[in-house]
């Protein structure tokens, strides 16, 4: 996912000069190919990632798009008030791509888990969030970053995950994608997390059991009107992501229903990483397990919440 999100801006940059690349800590030979065709346009700075914020922001200032690369914590976490004063108060066209969202470094320990990145972001004016679910999604979502207004924070996956979303509904930032109906239960996802609920689903119907699957890459500004529509038609409605249960996806779809204040009560729980540092090592895989946020557990929750 990494790879195909920065040779897009690679390709972008090839059409349109606006276009510039800050990479903090990056690999030797990361864009390669842009460093040598467009060097005026290419940055490679150390490790000091509030100096990085405030060099995009003064570039954004001037008219350019800047596209800043680094792991998701550093490039969250350790710049947080440059994000604030220098990005989000001036509005302007940066975007920080953040690479390993939730537990994709989990060999590093939690130092380097981007659990609670969304959470962040979310709190920030004016930032816009979108978490794709596969490289396919990513090639129909970097386009459109380059003229919307405002930050965007992309948040990225392990890559190599499977294909999951298809382009027979035109990706829009700041849209929800209904990919399942369902009359019983619905499952509200991002990122890679899709790929489960989409096989939860798959085990609920062997079970004689209605879910909708409902994908929202854009985790800010959230879609309010396809999700609220989506809610109004089950009893249960579990939300499942790879971050913090607080203050990510589940939060945001937990106030809105309740303050849409439903004529009947919604049975609702959110699947994520609960309010602890993860003390593990081992896989993104092992470790989502350890914290439940599998098709099985989903599957388990939504029996649970329709049985109460």
């Amino acid at each position: 996912m990494r790879k195909t999100c920065l040779d897009m801006v690679y390709n972008l940059a090839k059409t349109d000069k606006r276009i510039f690349f800050i990479g903090s800590d990056l690999g030797f030979g990361t864009l390669k190919a842009f460093k040598e065709e467009m060097p005026d346009r290419f940055f490679m700075e150390g490790v000091s990632e509030a100096n990085v914020i405030g060099m995009a922001a003064g570039l954004a200032l001037e008219g350019k798009i800047v596209y800043v690369n680094t792991i998701a914590t550093f490039i969250t976490r350790r710049c947080f008030e440059q994000i604030i004063l220098d990005l989000c108060l001036h509005n302007v066209k940066v975007r920080l791509i953040g690479n390993g969202g939730g537990l994709v470094y989990a060999p590093l320990g939690p130092t380097h888990l981007a659990i609670e990145d969304i959470a962040i972001m979310r709190a920030c004016p004016n930032m816009t969030i979108i978490a794709p679910a596969d490289v396919d999604e990513m090639r129909r979502l970097m386009p459109l970053t380059v003229d919307h207004d405002g930050p965007v924070y992309i948040r990225l996956g392990k890559g190599f995950d499977p294909i999951v979303t298809t382009d027979n509904v035109p990706f829009e930032i700041g849209k929800a994608i209904p990919m399942r109906s369902g009359d019983d239960a619905l499952m509200v996802s991002t990122g890679i997390c899709l790929k489960i609920v989409l096989k939860a689903a798959d085990q609920l119907q062997a079970r004689g059991i209605s879910a909708g699957v409902l994908h929202v890459p854009t985790i800010k500004p959230v879609d309010a009107e396809t999700i609220l529509d989506g809610v109004a038609r089950v009893r249960a409605v579990v939300t499942v992501e790879e971050h913090s249960i607080i203050g990510g996806l589940g939060s945001a779809i937990a106030e809105l229903i309740a303050e849409t204040n439903f004529d009947s009560a919604k049975q609702f729980k959110r699947v994520g990483i609960p309010d602890v540092f993860p003390d593990k090592y081992g896989s993104q895989d092992s470790l989502m397990r350890h914290y439940d946020i599998s098709s099985e557990s989903v599957v388990s929750v939504i029996l649970k919440l329709l049985d109460a």
